[in-house]
């Protein structure tokens, strides 16, 4: 089965940027939901002294992640802030002291088996670093290790603008050694895939050369196509195999990890500090000087853009991730997350939408639909409030990957549907479930 997709501008205007490390910003923002699942509980209060890689927040359950300071100061006061989805989760803000001064209790965990391993990366506080936020020791977890045929890399970056991942690969080719070593020793693992989008040849070629000393390690070089790295589309395109509807990559025998991912749970396992930092790219159309830059977590969007220069126009819209699948930000004053990649400043004439005109039933948002879905169908099923056609027509598989409304000639809103479509779906599966 052929898997299809779009073309879309590449815009990789930062491929070339070395990453800068900006100073710390005045006062650090950092929510307790960085990640897919439960928030975590705040364990300071304000007053406190911290340091950089102090914890400040607890894992509050499997499916979580503990949080760790970005900086080192004082906690100004422990607040709500409202985050991407709407959510009002608990924040910690710091205010910083400018000196960066480590934890003096950070080390390396001392790791000896499997379980071990699994438990300094739920330490580190590693989430998917390529956007997704789905804390990495989850996917670790595996009863039946025999399970796993495979791991595939995900280093596809296939959004426009974000080169956050490519310049992982081009200046931590190192870690990305040093994880697959890790996840050879403790998982037992033999295969590793690394997948890349063609148009990143430096990186394809420094990830080559990287194979040459690495068993079992496979760089497949793939179509520039969005969206090459969504999780069923990359292991289908990279390994042959169909994730099940409703089902994760280990029921095909894979485990998916993001590379910078990857890399930074070597550097943890090396240095013992925590995830505190992110590389992003800084880009847009209203950026005067796009650009990679290593800022602390909770550093607010609106210090960021300054720090890197500002913009050149008003800005109309900003975005946390690339302009398919990236979230807007609802105020500049929000904070950079653990799983931000990149941030997006739009425009007046970018951030501006086409004009929307009525469906001429061209087909094309079915043909280019990653996993064939029928978005005209899924419209007029959530227009007259029909769930059981809904479910028939498998919106809640839809991955909200925007290739639909990108193709769409009529401009329809159609990722914008689908995704209220599936929320009209989980409430009526989930009042089914409360009837029984």
């Amino acid at each position: 089965m052929k898997l299809h997709g779009i073309h879309v501008p590449h815009r990789k205007n930062t491929a070339d940027s070395e990453p800068i490390r900006l100073a710390p910003p005045k006062t650090v923002a950092i929510p307790m939901s960085m990640h897919i699942g439960k928030p975590a509980k705040v364990i300071v209060k304000r007053g406190d002294e911290v340091k950089v890689g102090t914890k400040i927040g607890e894992a509050d359950g499997f499916v979580s992640s503990p949080v760790h300071s970005s900086v080192s100061g004082k906690v100004q006061k422990v607040d709500e802030i409202t985050i991407m989805n709407g959510m009002k989760v608990p924040c910690v803000l710091i205010d910083s002291d400018g000196e960066q001064t480590p934890d003096e209790n950070l080390a390396p965990p001392a790791v000896s088996d499997c379980q071990s391993f699994v438990d300094a990366v739920r330490d580190s506080g590693s989430v998917g670093l390529g956007g997704a936020g789905f804390p990495t020791h989850v996917k670790l977890t595996v009863k039946d290790l025999s399970q796993v045929q495979e791991v595939v890399i995900n280093a596809a970056e296939c959004e426009p603008y974000i080169t956050s991942d490519t310049r992982t690969m081009l200046d931590k080719s190192a870690y990305i050694q040093k994880g697959i070593e890790l996840l050879r020793k403790y998982l037992g693992v033999q295969k590793f895939i690394i997948g890349i989008e063609n148009n990143k040849p430096a990186a394809i070629a420094k990830m080559q050369e990287l194979a040459k000393s690495v068993p079992g390690m496979i760089v497949k070089s793939l179509p520039s196509i969005y969206p090459q790295g969504g999780e069923k589309v990359l292991v289908y395109n990279t390994t042959g195999k169909m994730i099940p509807k409703g089902g994760l990559p280990l029921h095909v025998g894979v485990i998916v990890l993001n590379v910078t991912t990857l890399a930074f749970i070597a550097e943890y396992m090396e240095t013992g500090m925590p995830l505190v930092e992110k590389c992003i790219t800084v880009d847009g159309s209203a950026i005067k000087e796009p650009k990679n830059v290593i800022v602390p977590i909770g550093t607010p969007v609106a210090d960021l853009i300054e720090m890197v220069g500002g913009t050149k126009e008003e800005p109309a819209k900003a975005l946390y991730g690339g302009p398919m699948m990236g979230i807007a930000i609802p105020t500049l004053d929000s904070p950079v997350m653990k799983n931000t990649n990149a941030i997006i400043v739009m425009g007046k004439k970018e951030a501006t939408p086409p004009k929307t005109t009525p469906c001429i039933s061209c087909g094309m948002c079915v043909n280019h639909c990653p996993l064939r879905l029928d978005p005209r169908e899924i419209a007029l099923a959530y227009k007259k409030n029909a769930p059981d056609d809904l479910e028939k027509l498998h919106v809640d598989l839809c991955m909200e990957c925007g290739c639909c409304a990108y193709i769409c000639p009529a401009h329809r809103p159609l990722v914008q549907t689908n995704k209220l479509a599936k929320a009209v779906l989980r409430n009526y599966q989930n009042a089914k479930k409360e009837e029984k």
